[in-house]
């Protein structure tokens, strides 16, 4: 038995397309992952919450309250209000917030509470005049959620700014520095405190979908060897169902082992068991180890096969692999001396070609998957099994 097995290419890898809109500019994509529900949500609550505070505890003092130059404070309130609803085109959607949007939304919003700040009386900072010390750490929370450490660097800019202005008007009293020192204190711990639970669901999150990926892996694992272990009952089943007879009649004489007939029906469940355990192994290559058990089974017998391979091997389904062999099976149990045996593989194709001096009934049938072919030349039988693979 010879056999040659030509190397075979890699494997060609190919990129999956993406969605991108006709300008050029790649859309932000909706939340996919746990983790960005999470901070999808929190976007949410967060402008629902920059919106409330600005126009029901920003508004009052902005109308009421005496500024020494009023129209800063207000450009500021009508700024933030501007980059509240900017944002909400991005966070309505579900969708993360482009980078170009939060790269000139932060200094905008920085900005607009330097100039608010500034429109207050040195003496009223940190106090109810001055709505936007407050307000522009949520405003900065809606724009650097999931950027941690550049919202607390962005945040430490902000109250840095905010105390230069309140300490450049002079040392304050006692009292003045203790009420600053307890609102900037309770405000960014307020923040910093949504911060760091939105990291913590976002960790438990990303936590909990590996975990689930796990066992949604490990369950697919437990059906395919249940759905295996079914397949291989049933194959063996029917394989014993269509031997056992015949074990049967030779018990019980009722089948002379000296009559050709006999005698093919035995080589071929003897094949055809064979071929059987030999598609239980793992090998490289199971379409040639098949057929090469299949080849055993019959130089066992005394016949001559010749058996060649051309082709790299590719990836062949059990069941056609089953069909394919099936000509095998039928042609070298009829063999009485010689055969050749030849497989040949494409990109696209797969043959695997009998000759075999042997007249022989054969079940020529073809499936949906393999077209078989028979032929007969002289003393000699021709069955070819051939298998296309399907793009893609």
């Amino acid at each position: 038995m010879s056999e040659q097995r030509p190397s075979g290419g890699g494997p060609c890898r190919t990129d999956p397309a993406s969605g991108n809109r006709t300008d050029g500019v790649p859309e932000p994509r909706a939340a996919s992952t746990p983790g960005d529900h999470v901070y999808a949500t929190m976007r949410i609550i967060l402008v629902c919450a920059a919106v409330l505070l600005q126009f029901g505890l920003g508004l009052r003092p902005l109308l009421t309250h005496g500024y020494p130059s009023r129209w800063p404070a207000v450009a500021a309130f009508v700024v933030l209000a501007c980059v509240t609803a900017a944002c909400c085109g991005w966070v309505l959607r579900r969708r993360p917030l482009p980078v170009a949007l939060v790269a000139a939304a932060t200094p905008v919003v920085l900005a607009a509470s330097f100039c608010a700040t500034a429109a207050v009386a040195p003496d009223q900072r940190f106090q109810a005049p001055d709505w936007s010390f407050g307000l522009v750490g949520w405003h900065l929370l809606v724009l650097l959620l999931d950027r941690a450490r550049v919202l607390v660097a962005v945040l430490a800019t902000h109250l840095v700014a905010s105390t230069g202005l309140f300490l450049a008007a002079g040392v304050p009293e006692r009292a003045a520095l203790g009420a600053a020192g307890a609102a900037a204190f309770g405000t960014l711990a307020v923040q910093l405190a949504v911060l760091l639970i939105t990291r913590v669901l976002h960790r438990q999150s990303h936590e909990a979908t590996k975990e689930a990926e796990e066992q949604d892996r490990l369950a697919t694992r437990m059906l395919a060897a249940h759905q295996w272990e079914r397949d291989r009952h049933s194959v063996f089943a029917g394989q014993l169902g269509a031997t056992l007879p015949l074990l049967a009649g030779l018990a019980d004489g009722a089948l002379d082992p000296r009559d050709a007939s006999t005698q093919r029906r035995c080589a071929l469940a003897a094949t055809q068991l064979r071929r059987l355990f030999a598609e239980n192994d793992e090998v490289p290559d199971p379409l040639v180890h098949e057929v090469a058990a299949c080849v055993d089974a019959a130089e066992r017998r005394g016949v001559d096969v010749s058996f060649a391979v051309s082709g790299a091997a590719l990836p062949v389904p059990s069941q056609v692999r089953r069909e394919l062999t099936g000509p095998v099976i039928t042609a070298l149990s009829a063999a009485r001396g010689r055969a050749r045996v030849s497989v040949l593989r494409t990109d696209e194709e797969v043959r695997i070609a009998v000759v075999a001096d042997a007249r022989a009934d054969v079940v020529t049938a073809s499936t949906g998957r393999v077209v078989v072919e028979c032929g007969i030349h002289g003393e000699h039988l021709r069955l070819e099994a051939r298998w296309r693979k399907r793009p893609g």
